[in-house]
């Protein structure tokens, strides 16, 4: 996922480890219903909870909900289709990582670095 919260037209998050439901809420400028509803629509927020049982948000999930924010109010998304792109967006970004580590940890890869060598080849031509 890009930085979200350094893009133009964002709000700056403050330099804190965490945050409680009322500062993201005034960060993001939606009530805390709507933080607590849209934890339960997408699996990817999941902020800890202190032990009285407040929510505590870490800086990732604050940009992930300026991210939720962004496909839903400004993109227009339906959440179904918030939650999709978000999911594609993660499965996007670890791929290449998990893809290298194969490469690096495999006994020669020499013969599938030219194998995708080739590919990319093939693609240009």
């Amino acid at each position: 996922m890009t930085d979200v919260a350094a893009q133009p037209g964002f709000p700056e998050i403050p330099d804190k480890l965490y945050f409680k439901i009322g500062e993201v809420s005034e960060i993001l400028g939606v009530e805390p219903y709507v933080l607590r509803y849209w934890q339960t629509e997408f699996p990817q927020l999941s902020p800890k909870k202190s032990g009285t049982g407040h929510r505590l948000y870490r800086r990732k999930d604050v940009e992930l909900l300026l991210r939720i924010k962004e496909l839903l109010y400004e993109k227009r998304f339906t959440i179904e289709g918030a939650r999709q792109t978000l999911q594609s967006e993660g499965r996007a970004a670890s791929k290449p990582a998990a893809r290298v580590q194969q490469l690096l940890f495999s006994d020669d890869p020499l013969p599938e670095i030219r194998r995708e060598l080739a590919e990319i080849l093939d693609l240009l031509k």
